[in-house]
């Protein structure tokens, strides 16, 4: 065991000796050692309770046999940092979570880890840990929010966005925006809907890391406080049968979380993450699978923002093994690979029940016959791009109109609340790539003011940063390359025509060759200037997003 080269032997003595400044006894020390990762703070809603599962991880850990030592990591709550300068520094975080823990953990020498996270970089980012450090490893999140209830129906942040922008458009009243904000996050937990941070933790399920609910059973539930206890004792069990993450996360095990993703109707931010956390294993990820395995895996579930559901009930119907039981069924996913119960996910889900045939539907009776994401490719994005398909309306699957460009976010927001958008435009932002934001800003506040003006029906948006998990409408991210690199985006005029085709993964811009090469020549790239600090190093190391905006250079 890892503990062996740090606490065994009369040459680590000095290493003991600082064991007892802790408080910790001989026998302690003759324990597997278990690194407990949790990134619980007072900032974000999703980790107000991490204190709480922590504590019960420690619990299950000593009723186990082992000995629990705690340490954190950092998180960024997304919609405290939206629409300003603190978003170009969640994706950044992703990173910063992999390489802290990669720190901790080999100074430390543990012998095994329990994971909790719960929002949206912080998934992500502590399982390219795992991957990278290839020591027994569980996850526990935090769990999902409660839905709010604003007169007499369920809502969540992307309807306080959203309500924003209907405000903004003279829609609802103030006293009406107000009960909004005090109604729509009713408790701990990450944010109600298939947002990013829910999308993670039930593809941890997928991926073999996590216990049963892992991703659904709600944050304020006593059984998550269970759950949490089960995972402490569980991490026992794989350091005595030596089960590491790459024996879980394996090719096969992805390709079921991409298909269980299509199914689900997840968030956009998982074709960042699912590529980086590949990249972490070695296994090489092809955008195109997506498509591939996109085309014969139906879209069964319809959480917020793409439909009236949300994570508690999808928990009651059944939660993730529900909706991996109906894709066994039809064989759309490997159950032969191992998870962390020390069993097969064909043995994990033999009992499961689909309850609610309304939240998680039949094969035969799917929201669409496709899955949830779709990957775009053409000369605008010949790299790819990406859409959340399950949450476009019918109306703007096929759509083709003229471009109104954007350098920003905020240029586009005041031209959205300045009336300059209308129906049949296509809004081009850039230059808010993962290098050139730098940071890859999600932007939840133009596609909700787009929404709650009720012009989603009408108004497609393309970007080289990225949308929200709780983003709805034809919102077209990750445009790959990005401005910044020389991306076509970059040469896109006002007026332009782009086409584009969801259903036939095609997007165009129709503007002819020897105009575009003309443009090259006359159109300066935009380069960020005076970056300092992290944002500095980030946006010179980090790849485009079709390669999971990893640090690889």
């Amino acid at each position: 065991m890892m503990k062996d080269k740090v606490v065994d032997g009369f040459h680590n003595a000095p290493h003991r000796s600082l064991y007892h400044a802790l408080g910790y006894t001989k026998e302690e020390m003759e324990k597997p050692l278990i690194g407990i990762v949790c990134s619980y703070n007072e900032i974000v809603p999703g980790h107000m309770n991490l204190d709480k599962i922590a504590q019960a991880v420690k619990i299950g850990v000593a009723m186990a046999g082992g000995t629990p030592i705690m340490f954190p990591a950092i998180a960024v709550c997304d919609g405290i940092a939206m629409g300003h300068v603190g978003m170009k520094y969640s994706l950044a975080t992703r990173d910063l979570i992999a390489d802290s823990t990669e720190a901790m953990v080999m100074a430390h020498g543990f012998d095994g880890l329990v994971m909790i996270p719960n929002c949206d970089k912080n998934v992500p980012g502590l399982l390219m840990a795992a991957a990278r450090l290839n020591i027994p490893t569980i996850f526990v999140s935090g769990g999902p929010m409660l839905a709010g209830h604003v007169k007499g129906k369920k809502r969540s942040l992307s309807s306080m966005f959203e309500a924003v922008g209907a405000y903004k458009a003279g829609k609802i009243t103030e006293e009406d925006l107000t009960d909004f904000e005090e109604r729509v996050c009713p408790s701990c937990g990450s944010c109600s809907g298939m947002y990013t941070a829910n999308s993670m933790n039930c593809l941890t399920e997928v991926l073999g890391m996590g216990l049963k609910g892992n991703g659904t059973i709600p944050a304020p539930y006593s059984s998550r406080i269970e759950l949490a206890k089960h995972a402490g004792m569980q991490i026992l069990e794989l350091v005595k049968k030596d089960i590491k993450p790459r024996d879980i996360m394996t090719e096969a095990a992805l390709k079921n979380a991409i298909t269980a993703d299509m199914a689900l109707g997840c968030s956009t931010n998982s074709m960042l993450h699912l590529p980086a956390i590949a990249n972490e294993l070695g296994i090489k990820f092809d955008l195109e699978e997506v498509n591939r395995i996109s085309e014969h895996t139906p879209n069964i579930c319809h959480l917020a923002p793409a439909g009236p559901t949300y994570m508690e009930d999808l928990n009651e119907a059944g939660g993730v093994y529900a909706v991996l039981k109906e894709l066994e069924k039809h064989d759309l996913i490997d159950t032969s690979v191992m998870t962390v119960t020390g069993k097969t996910m064909h043995e994990n889900i033999a009992h499961s029940i689909n309850l609610d045939e309304e939240v998680i539907r039949t094969y035969e009776n799917p929201f669409t016959k496709t899955g949830g994401i779709a990957v775009l490719k053409g000369n605008l994005a010949p790299n790819g791009c990406v859409v959340k398909r399950a949450a476009v309306a019918r109306e703007m699957l096929v759509h083709t109109g003229p471009a109104k460009v954007y350098e920003s976010e905020e240029e586009c927001i005041a031209a959205i609340y300045g009336g300059k958008i209308v129906k049949g435009d296509v809004v081009v932002i850039r230059y808010e790539g993962p290098a050139g934001g730098p940071g890859m800003r999600e932007m939840l506040s133009p596609t909700s003011a787009i929404a709650g003006m009720g012009l989603d029906k009408d108004v497609a948006l393309i970007t080289d940063g990225r949308f929200s998990g709780a983003t709805r409408g034809a919102s077209i991210g990750h445009v790959s390359p990005e401005a910044v690199s020389g991306g076509l985006i970059a040469y896109v005029k006002d007026g332009d025509i782009i086409s584009i085709d969801i259903p036939n993964y095609s997007i165009k811009l129709e503007v002819s060759d020897e105009e575009i090469a003309k443009r090259k020549e006359t159109m300066p790239i935009k380069k960020k200037e005076n970056l300092t600090g992290y944002l500095k190093r980030y946006s010179a190391m980090v790849s485009s997003a079709d390669k999971g905006a990893i640090i690889n250079k």
